[in-house]
């Protein structure tokens, strides 16, 4: 399991860095939270723990990854991980984590699936109130209050489609591994059929069965998922749109506003804002 994630995240190959999660999740609290900063480049290798995990970052651009698939983590969105699923990190760059675990009995309300979820500005002044209280705050009115509140927002928080589904079949496998590695190349299905074997149409019909989305929509999230990380990097809206093979800016715009709730513009002015 921890090799096929790696080959997905970890294409740098640098080592992979440790840390110690018992403390977090040993605190008896229904609710605990931990803030840590990270630089680019820092890789978590695959872990997984015994509480349920909202991954979630103020400020920063993370990559999480398991068998299943991959998301790409911007401000203001989280990715809910239940208990015991194997997954790994990278920051694509500088991050200032606040996530917070849950104790499995309340963090099953959650649902058992990794999705990414919106995170409002209450739930991020809630994480925020509780990361200024100890690890084992105290059981007052007031941090009850916080916790409860936590888990009513998570559990009414909106999800957002920023998933990569990962398939198992080889040629499909080889398909993926190549567009992420490359999400700029413009690359047909005729193409692939030559260059794994097979017939575009049986391609189409793997590519569903094995992801749950079209080949065109799974290309639409992996280039999403990379205008994200570059504009992240301040690269121009019109410049990541015709590096994406995007006809205009407007068909972009049209894109990242469907999956993401608002425009490339307002997405970068509420980044700055936090």
């Amino acid at each position: 399991m921890s090799d096929k994630i790696r080959r997905r995240s970890d294409n740098h190959r640098q080592p992979a860095k440790r840390h110690d999660y018992s403390d977090d999740q040993s605190v008896p609290r229904v609710l605990t939270a931990l803030a840590r900063n990270e630089a680019t480049g820092c890789y978590v290798a695959p872990h997984s723990h015994p509480r349920g995990q909202l991954l979630y970052a103020t400020s920063g651009l993370m990559r999480a990854a398991t068998d299943a698939g991959i998301w790409l983590l911007p401000p203001q969105r989280g990715l809910w991980i239940p208990a015991g699923v194997v997954h790994d990190q990278r920051m694509l760059s500088p991050t200032t984590m606040r996530t917070i675990y849950i104790e499995p009995v309340t963090a099953v309300r959650l649902g058992d699936t990794c999705r990414t979820i919106e995170i409002s500005s209450l739930l991020r002044e809630l994480i925020l109130a509780l990361l200024a209280e100890p690890a084992e705050y105290s059981l007052n009115a007031k941090n009850e209050h916080i916790v409860a509140l936590v888990l009513l927002e998570l559990e009414a928080a909106r999800t957002i489609n920023l998933e990569i589904p990962w398939p198992k079949d080889r040629r499909i496998l080889m398909m993926c591994e190549a567009i992420l590695a490359a999400p700029d190349t413009p690359m047909s299905l005729d193409y692939w059929a030559e260059k794994v074997g097979g017939s575009s149409r049986t391609l189409i019909r793997l590519f569903i069965k094995e992801t749950g989305l079209t080949f065109r929509h799974w290309v639409q999230q992996v280039r999403l998922a990379e205008a994200l990380n570059r504009l992240e990097k301040g690269e121009p809206v019109a410049n990541v749109a015709y590096a994406l093979g995007f006809a205009s800016p407007s068909a972009f715009a049209a894109m990242f506003r469907k999956t993401m709730g608002q425009s490339p513009t307002d997405y970068l002015v509420d980044r700055a804002m936090k």
